[in-house]
């Protein structure tokens, strides 16, 4: 597994990953109705293009043949807005080296400290990796509740 920047030709599949990661691993956690508000379906291709050109960084994990299998997104305040893995890629270590590679890029920017809003299983992540939890927030997507969690990791030494 390679940790690149994102290039314009991995938009349709960092959407794919999205929505695949979003009934994949968030089955595990919100209601069937909860996850077709969250996705109902892959995002068009331009749409995550647009995103990765407006000045946030996107690192992509690719495997063996550059296919993209996870990706995060780190904006230039420190929020990471987008972390997801394709299921199969999920708890072999991969989502760990994209946050390094994130977190090595926030130090370089002379960033002081990252936060997430981070579903049930990113909340799990995040906080093996020194995050804390400041506040569970309700959010509405397309009319229907899901929550998610509101985290901090101080960048400090």
């Amino acid at each position: 597994m390679q940790i690149r920047e994102f290039r314009p030709e991995d938009a349709a599949a960092l959407a794919q990953i999205f929505h695949d990661a979003v009934h994949g691993i968030g089955a595990r956690d919100y209601s069937l109705e909860q996850l077709s508000a969250w996705s109902p379906e892959p995002a068009p291709a331009d749409v995550w293009a647009s995103r990765a050109a407006d000045g946030r960084r996107v690192f992509v994990a690719a495997d063996g043949q550059d296919q993209p299998q996870a990706f995060i997104e780190l904006e230039t305040d420190g929020h990471i807005d987008c972390f997801y893995c394709r299921p199969q890629a999920a708890g072999n270590g991969t989502g760990a080296a994209l946050y390094q590679r994130l977190e090595t890029e926030a130090r370089s920017l002379g960033l002081k400290s990252l936060y997430v809003e981070a579903s049930e299983a990113a909340c799990r992540f995040f906080l093996r990796q020194g995050f804390t939890v400041e506040v569970r927030r309700e959010i509405e997507r397309r009319g229907v509740t899901l929550h998610n969690y509101r985290m901090t990791k101080p960048l400090s030494g």
